[in-house]
């Protein structure tokens, strides 16, 4: 926070010098290339009065986040979404490893089917507590009131090397195995419990409160449960995507002139995502890569004109935008953004979420597809698009979340291995655990836009590893 803090006040002081001028409450919505291919502004609209504008540059950099929010329940802010990523990926940037999302296995569980937003605990509560489930699947006592003997630490019994502090994917896709074979608790019975009391027992409740009292609290505050005397819930939830748009080391991605930095590129993490590496992959790209590699094209430029927003490129993107907003409007249906988002929400988090399988991504792309043409032929988006109209951002976040989740299930399904946090089902060792195949998959999949509804062309960038040789992991 404190260095996010620090980036906050040096843009605000270029801001306060007249070098950098804020459009707040804006969408980026397209990308605009010039004839020669090479990135020259983009189309945005304005959220609170519509207004579709044309914005014109020598370069374009996006720094636009994640896309987890396609599972509908994640840890992200509500308004994160992919738009600006796939329409440049529409335009001719690379897509890479778009199934690679990391799942956070310490969220608090949500509340009822129709919560839209899940609130992140700490990982660091896992030094401390203990996770497990009842043995019964029909308990309904207390947890305090449950004995010792009837409780299943699972991941202490199945990893005992490494108990409940195993990867962020082990323990995610454990919790979600023991919920979905019908040992979860809560209301919903969609959790696993967090337990703390041997820790107070061993180190007083004093210093359990000095390591995670703000944490106790905002816990309380939102379940209204004690953990001092009554067990954490927590289930996973999606947290960080790895995948994004394909950069070189410069973080140019195919698009001349188009850079993308932090979570909108893939650039840092692989198949999983270490602690704090994603704050990392932010600061390392917008303190110690871009400002050094952008003048390298730039420099060329200096003192040439930019396109003018009056030319053909800029007039006919920003009446493509218009059109498909329009279109929004003009289908009057009769469902909601978001039960679409939510429906699609739902398959991706069964069939392309922790663990996967060839049979259930196939069965997910024909429903991605089919939901999609509901969408199409039946959403219902009130008001107009010249005034403040939330539905219509959704739409239109919604639609490109659709073609993002079927590209997430066909590179998964390319994907025959496990690895991280792609696990596929077919794959796996002797002891149940992943299988990669670095002999045919050590590479990067990069995905190419060949047009609506036709397949994308996976290219590949092969990984080679000089100092630290990959190995199979094992935490039993």
């Amino acid at each position: 926070q404190q260095l996010l803090l620090g980036a906050y006040q040096a843009l605000m002081r270029q801001v306060h010098t007249g070098k950098v001028t804020l459009h707040t409450r804006m969408e980026m919505l397209d990308l605009v290339k010039n004839a020669e291919g090479e990135a020259v502004g983009i189309i945005c609209r304005n959220l609170t009065t519509g207004e579709v504008s044309s914005h014109s540059a020598h370069a374009v950099v996006l720094a636009t986040g994640g896309y987890g929010n396609v599972f509908y329940l994640s840890t992200n802010a509500m308004s994160c979404n992919v738009t600006a990523a796939w329409r440049a990926h529409r335009k001719g940037a690379y897509f890479a490893n778009p199934n690679f999302t990391q799942i956070h296995p310490t969220c608090i569980p949500a509340a009822d089917e129709f919560q839209s937003k899940l609130t992140l605990m700490s990982e660091s509560l896992r030094n401390d507590g203990r996770i497990w489930v009842p043995r019964d699947r029909d308990e309904t006592r207390r947890a305090r009131d449950i004995p010792e003997a009837e409780r299943n630490y699972y991941l202490e019994e199945k990893y005992p090397a490494f108990g409940n502090l195993v990867p962020r994917d082990v323990a995610s896709r454990n919790a979600k195995t023991v919920v979905d074979e019908g040992f979860g608790v809560g209301p919903q019975k969609n959790g696993v419990y967090l337990d703390f009391k041997d820790a107070i027992a061993r180190d007083g409740a004093d210093k359990i409160a000095a390591k995670y009292g703000n944490l106790f609290e905002m816990y309380e505050r939102i379940t209204g449960e004690d953990p001092y005397t009554t067990p954490m819930r927590i289930y996973p939830a999606t947290h960080y995507t790895m995948g994004g748009l394909w950069v070189d080391y410069n973080l140019m991605t195919t698009v001349p002139g188009l850079y993308a930095t932090g979570e909108a590129n893939f650039s840092d993490h692989g198949a999983n995502r270490l602690g704090a590496s994603a704050l990392m992959q932010g600061l390392a790209d917008g303190y110690f890569v871009l400002p050094y590699t952008i003048g390298d094209y730039l420099a060329p430029r200096l003192n040439q004109p930019i396109v003018s927003t009056s030319d053909e490129v800029f007039k006919t993107a920003e009446a493509e935008v218009k059109d498909r907003l329009q279109g929004f409007l003009d289908t009057k249906g009769t469902k909601s953004p978001d039960y679409f988002h939510r429906e699609l929400g739902k398959l991706v988090w069964d069939y392309i979420g922790m663990a996967r399988n060839k049979n259930g991504l196939e069965k997910a792309i024909g429903e991605i597809r089919a939901l999609r043409e509901e969408f199409i032929k039946d959403l219902k988006v009130l008001g107009t698009s010249d005034t403040l109209n939330s539905s219509l951002e959704k739409a239109g976040r919604i639609y490109d979340f659709f073609e993002l989740a079927e590209l997430m299930a066909r590179d998964a399904l390319d994907r025959e291995e496990s690895c991280g946090g792609h696990f596929r089902e077919e794959h796996v060792l002797g002891d149940g655990e992943a299988k990669r195949d670095d002999e045919n998959f050590q590479h990067v999949s990069a995905w190419a836009w060949n047009g609506e509804d036709t397949p994308q062309t996976k290219y590949k960038e092969e990984l080679e590893f000089e100092y630290v040789i990959p190995s199979t992991r094992s935490y039993k």
